[in-house]
């Protein structure tokens, strides 16, 4: 039987309401008192907040860091500064990676890489603290010759990116295991061959060797002598980099008009005498020679763009530092390798001997064999990470030097890969490289960038 309340009688609404809360609120108790209590044993803890829920602020800030150290330190040649910028992002990325969980630890990929610490199961970790503390930790120990001033200003911004939003437990926790991370990638450094390489760039025991098209010093004095001879020996950080066979040379020796070898040694000359304006301003605008953040610097300085442009997370960041680090560490490596064991000679040795004794290139010939390019072998090895990870027709927008005033505006491309081969193409605009030491340069480093993106960081 269906109750109504006539039209003539008002509802009284203040008595339901209360009927409907005792009502719910005997539920509740009937329900309360059969249920058993609860496990604390069986209660979650709460999870650490994913490092994708950070923002890349601390990874970009400490990789700027980085790059002044580079260009205003001692003993930073290209090799050195790209085996610092390899080392600091493995650091970060693994301090960081118990956060990604669709990532995975790079120990057991990289070439004797093993174990690393790992966080304590159940407790809340920053990553955000994690990072900043491993960064400050690995980059004064790869900068051990960084000067009282520089170290101060490391301390300075550790400080400065740990703002206080964590308790104190865990912000210990998190330094502590950033810390850690730290120390076991510098213990794993120290073991590669190049170990503090910016103590002893140029050795006087090195001698080279003497014979038809090889290498001579291009430059007077000992800042002309050869540059890290046995870099390529150092251990690569990726096993099938170390792996990749030897490229060939395209020619032999000749001093022969229309031979192959006097053909690439007219082009760069006949090239240096007719530059437009445009090419002049590429040459300069990739020299990133001495006291600058050098070759690998500024593909670390792309990387950072890149990441801010996206308002990339320090999970993105973390990944993209350490892919560019490796590759550009790895070609550093396998291109210095392939110099030494050709040794062959600079297009100002060549030039001057076949075409004309006075001819002098734009830049200042490096202390080291031209084949092959180490720019070419490095940008095309960090455009082939960018694009594997970012997409391959990502355009972008390179500020890098634009402080630096007229002929060094920002320069923007339509892909990864145009950069590198316009990065490439600059130096035989410049006078030190021959066009084939850059075409087999961009496809060594293409290799190089495969490799380390073959690695899995992703489960």
């Amino acid at each position: 039987m269906k109750t109504t309340v006539p039209p003539s009688a008002p509802a009284n609404h203040s008595f339901l309401r209360r009927a409907s809360a005792v009502s719910i609120l005997a539920v509740t108790l009937l329900f309360s008192a059969c249920s058993p209590d609860p496990d604390p044993l069986m209660d979650p803890k709460p999870a650490s907040p994913l490092t994708e829920s950070y923002s890349s602020d601390v990874a970009t800030k400490w990789a700027d860091v980085e790059l002044r150290l580079i260009k205003n330190g001692t003993g930073f040649s290209p090799p050195v500064a790209a085996r610092a910028l390899g080392y600091s992002g493995v650091t970060l990325y693994e301090a960081v990676v118990p956060g990604m969980p669709e990532y995975q630890s790079l120990a057991g990929q990289l070439t004797s890489l093993g174990a690393l610490p790992q966080p304590e199961a159940g407790q809340l970790y920053n990553w955000n603290v994690s990072a900043n503390a491993a960064e400050a930790f690995i980059i004064k120990n790869l900068f051990g010759n960084a000067t009282a001033a520089q170290r101060a200003t490391i301390d300075s911004l550790e400080t400065a990116l740990n703002q206080p939003y964590y308790t104190a437990a865990e912000f210990d926790r998190s330094v502590k295991f950033g810390q850690q991370v730290a120390q076991a990638v510098f213990d794993w450094s120290k073991t590669d061959g190049g170990h503090q390489g910016y103590l002893n760039n140029q050795s006087s025991s090195y001698v080279p060797p003497v014979g038809v098209g090889l290498w001579v010093q291009t430059s007077p004095g000992a800042a002309g002598m050869a540059l890290q001879p046995n870099w390529g020996n150092n251990r690569r950080f990726v096993p099938a980099n170390a792996a990749l066979p030897m490229p060939g040379l395209a020619y032999t020796y000749s001093k022969q008009p229309g031979s192959a070898y006097y053909a690439q040694a007219l082009e760069v000359y006949n090239t240096s005498r007719s530059l437009t304006a445009g090419q002049r301003v590429i040459s300069a605008y990739w020299a990133d020679a001495g006291k600058t953040i050098t070759p690998p610097g500024h593909m670390v300085s792309i990387t950072s763009i890149v990441l801010r442009d996206r308002k990339a997370t320090l999970a993105t960041a973390s990944e993209a530092y350490a892919r560019v680090g490796v590759a550009v560490a790895d070609a550093f490596m396998g291109c210095w390798k392939c110099k030494y064991v050709y040794n062959w000679e600079r297009p100002v040795t060549a030039i001057r001997a076949m075409i004309d004794p006075t001819w002098n290139p734009d830049w200042e010939t490096p202390p080291f064999p031209e084949f092959v390019s180490g720019h070419a072998t490095q940008s095309a090895a960090t455009a082939q990470v960018l694009s594997d990870m970012f997409g391959a027709q990502t355009p972008f927008t390179d500020y890098t030097h634009q402080t630096r005033g007229p002929g060094f505006e920002p320069r923007s491309f339509a892909n990864f890969a145009a950069f590198a081969d316009e990065a490439a193409m600059s130096r035989l605009y410049g006078g030190i490289h021959f066009r084939n030491g850059n075409e087999v340069g961009l496809s060594e480093g293409v290799k190089v960038g495969r490799n380390v993106s073959a690695l899995r960081f992703h489960r």
